[in-house]
């Protein structure tokens, strides 16, 4: 028989106990958001939860993080830097929307002699008319309460941020060989 393996009675495995966190003025968890968390807070947000859900779902999936002074002074710092930039681009996008304003689109479509159209023009047609003016614009940018179908002027609103909306002229005219019939 050999002989049976004995630990030694000096060294005792000791299970690692989660850290403890921070706890908040209401007695939570307070954590920094890293990312946007829906229901809860955007990115540098100081948040407090309950401790099962910092330790089951917000830590492990890199979401947040503990709430140091230190790396709120980091988000402070990250967030002037980001307001900076934003200053940037609504201030070049202010620029372009009033650039955009000035034009106007025409665009040719079949309609019969009242003035309706066979088929409909939204907001892909009105971008792709833009387009052949150098004027780069998504459809979901341009408002329209729906599609247009009759002949005539209107004025479309553009969308270029929450901030930023401007107005350009659509003229919907009808086609050459349309002109031509009637």
């Amino acid at each position: 028989m050999s002989p049976a393996k004995t630990k030694s009675p000096g060294k005792r495995r000791v299970l690692s106990r989660p850290k403890r966190l921070p706890k908040g003025p209401n007695g939570g968890i307070e954590l920094l958001l890293i990312q946007p968390v829906e229901d809860l807070g955007r990115e540098g947000d100081v948040v407090e939860v309950k401790s099962g859900f910092a330790h089951n779902y917000l830590l492990p999936q890199g979401l947040a993080t503990i709430a140091t002074d230190h790396h709120k002074r980091m988000v402070e710092k990250h967030r002037e830097k980001i307001e900076a930039m934003q200053k940037t681009a609504l201030k070049d996008l202010r620029v372009y929307a009033k650039k955009i304003g000035e034009h106007s689109v025409t665009i040719e479509a079949n309609a019969n002699d009242e003035g309706h159209l066979y088929g409909s023009v939204g907001a892909v047609e009105i971008c792709a008319a833009l387009k052949q003016q150098e004027v780069e614009l998504e459809a979901n940018q341009i408002g329209l309460q729906g599609p247009l179908k009759e002949l005539g002027l209107y004025t479309v609103k553009v969308k270029l941020h929450a901030d930023v909306e401007t107005e350009i002229k659509v003229w919907l005219v009808p086609t050459v060989e349309g002109a031509k019939d009637g």
